[in-house]
């Protein structure tokens, strides 16, 4: 594991935290060991944030922060023209991706911290000229702003953790490098937190090596990420704008929906 010195928000996170959590970033399909992650009880929300939130307006229960949910999660638009929704298009309310100590990702429930949490799978389908890019939108609602920020830490320590991971069958991710900024950071005020995360995709349907990212944020209690797999034709620097435009769209509606009012 590298030194704090080249993570420092993750080292300082950890140590801020208790319990245990793994972060939604990618819609695995295996069913893994069973028993949710614990979570941290804790709650400062609005502390510091890059959102002056309304307290009402900050959803206590799972039906409520399911409905926040589907307001804010990124729809195949947000991608872009042509992004189209694959099968199935949303993940159970009740799965929860985690990454096990062999490096593999399965699906767990998730912890009691959490309130609910959505994957959403999209697609730019193959062209003459480029192949199928495989995109995902994922948010996150805890019950209190420290297991949105332990999901951060954990997020970080995984890329050290497994340079290289399974998505599932046939499909890895590797040659991994992340980077984190707290609001504050390089000019980053629009997040609590922020990650991003660039890679090698292969996979046994479409080959490889092929550019990936992540890109994770935090506002408060929720968390939000955006994946892109890329195939033949796709350069790094388009699929990294794919995804921004999807983060954006949902950071935008997330302020619309909890921002005080007047």
């Amino acid at each position: 594991m590298r030194g704090c010195g080249t993570v420092l928000l993750a080292c300082t996170l950890l140590a801020a935290c208790s319990g245990a959590r793994e972060n939604p970033r990618t819609a695995a399909t295996s069913t893994g060991p069973g028993g949710g992650p614990k979570t941290a009880p804790s709650d400062n929300a609005g502390s510091g944030s890059a959102i002056d939130a309304d307290p009402a307006r900050l959803p206590t229960t799972r039906e409520a922060a399911l409905a926040l949910i589907g307001k804010v999660i990124a729809n195949p638009e947000d991608f872009g023209p042509g992004v189209v929704a694959r099968t199935p298009y949303e993940s159970g309310p009740d799965t929860w991706p985690v990454l096990g100590a062999d490096c593999v990702w399965w699906q767990q429930p998730p912890g009691r911290g959490v309130l609910a949490t959505l994957t959403r799978s999209v697609e730019m389908p193959a062209t003459k000229d480029k192949g199928p890019l495989r995109l995902a939108a994922i948010m996150t609602v805890h019950r209190a702003d420290d297991g949105a920020r332990w999901e951060m830490a954990e997020s970080l320590e995984e890329t050290m953790r497994c340079p290289t991971q399974q998505l599932r069958q046939g499909e890895f991710i590797g040659g991994l490098d992340a980077k984190a900024l707290a609001r504050g950071e390089a000019n980053q005020v629009n997040s609590d937190d922020s990650l991003m995360e660039s890679g090698q995709y292969r996979s046994d349907e479409l080959g490889g090596p092929h550019p990936y990212f992540w890109a994770q944020d935090r506002i408060l209690r929720f968390t939000f990420a955006v994946t892109a797999r890329g195939a033949k034709g796709w350069r790094s620097d388009e699929i990294d704008s794919i995804g921004i435009r999807a983060q954006s769209a949902m950071l935008i509606r997330l302020g619309d929906a909890i921002t005080k009012r007047g």
